[in-house]
């Protein structure tokens, strides 16, 4: 009896005509030995495009986790950025330094189970004040908060957190996510790189093992690069993403623990300790760039 390939995606024989990456795995190359399926995401609006939900985009992802056995739940609504999130995102993790104290504010009121947050900026400079309340203007506007006002003569944020779970899950650390994401698209564009993207997605072993993936690129077609996002607490999760590297076999240097406001110093020490490679919000590009 012929063995059927089943589609990962539409569950379906391959070749059905209606999805986009089994349909077009079975066509034939080009003359010239080049896949002319996979669409050009060089050109794209990273900020406001729904392109990296097509499975032609991910589908060399997939299949490198295939490989080993691996099978992939694609959450494709963490690729879309036709949204705010990563507009968000991007402004909070290139300017944590002064931000981070709303972001900060913002969970430490959300886990008490309020809804207001007051934040005094009267001992903040003249920048520092311009840059939170440009912020804090973005949020509302992006309907992040319900409400915003600031009181000028007394250099005071008021602030009506929203309640959607989407939302509060964002302060809570999936900013960093987008961030870290965003960033990796922009570099990856702006050098004209083959890539394949997932973000947010769940993977299970074959013994049934499942884990969450915050971001995974694999550049060049061929060399995959894993990063695990923190934005708080991270120590207590070390050896289970050292476990997690050996397990997938992926070289230390492509298995990134990046954590917003670790030093460099604490990067290289942590590096040096561990079986695994950890960087900050500031630094991971540079150590990618290296990877190629």
């Amino acid at each position: 009896m012929q063995n059927t390939m089943i589609c990962p995606f539409c569950q379906q024989p391959k070749g059905n005509p209606r999805c986009g990456f089994c349909h077009n795995e079975t066509q034939k190359p080009s003359p010239d030995g080049k896949d002319i399926s996979h669409p050009s995401l060089h050109d794209i609006d990273i900020h406001h495009t729904s392109a990296l939900t097509e499975p032609q985009q991910y589908a060399p992802l997939i299949q490198w986790f295939q490989h080993k056995h691996i099978q992939v739940k694609v959450n494709q609504k963490a690729l879309d950025t036709t949204g705010f999130f990563d507009e968000v995102a991007m402004k909070l993790g290139e300017h944590y330094a002064i931000l981070h104290e709303v972001t900060d504010k913002i969970t430490h009121i959300q886990k008490k189970g309020y809804l207001n947050v007051k934040l005094i900026l009267s001992k903040k400079s003249q920048q520092e004040i311009q840059s939170i309340t440009a912020f804090c203007q973005k949020l509302y506007d992006y309907s992040f908060v319900a409400k915003y006002y600031y009181q000028k003569k007394e250099k005071i944020v008021h602030l009506l957190l929203q309640t959607a779970t989407v939302i509060v899950n964002f302060f809570n650390g999936e900013w960093m996510e987008w961030f870290v994401f965003m960033k990796l698209l922009e570099f990856c564009q702006e050098r004209r790189l083959e890539y394949s993207c997932l973000r947010n997605f769940l993977i299970t072993f074959p013994n049934g093992d499942s884990h969450e993936v915050d971001v995974f690129f694999l550049l060049k077609g061929q060399i995959p690069l894993f990063i695990e996002c923190k934005s708080g607490e991270f120590r207590q999760d070390i050896d289970k993403y050292a476990t997690l590297r050996k397990r997938l076999q992926i070289e230390k240097t492509h298995f990134l623990l990046c954590t917003v406001g670790l030093t460099q110093k604490q990067s290289q020490g942590l590096t040096s300790m561990y079986d695994l490679t950890f960087v900050n919000e500031q630094n991971f590009l540079g150590h990618v760039e290296q990877l190629l």
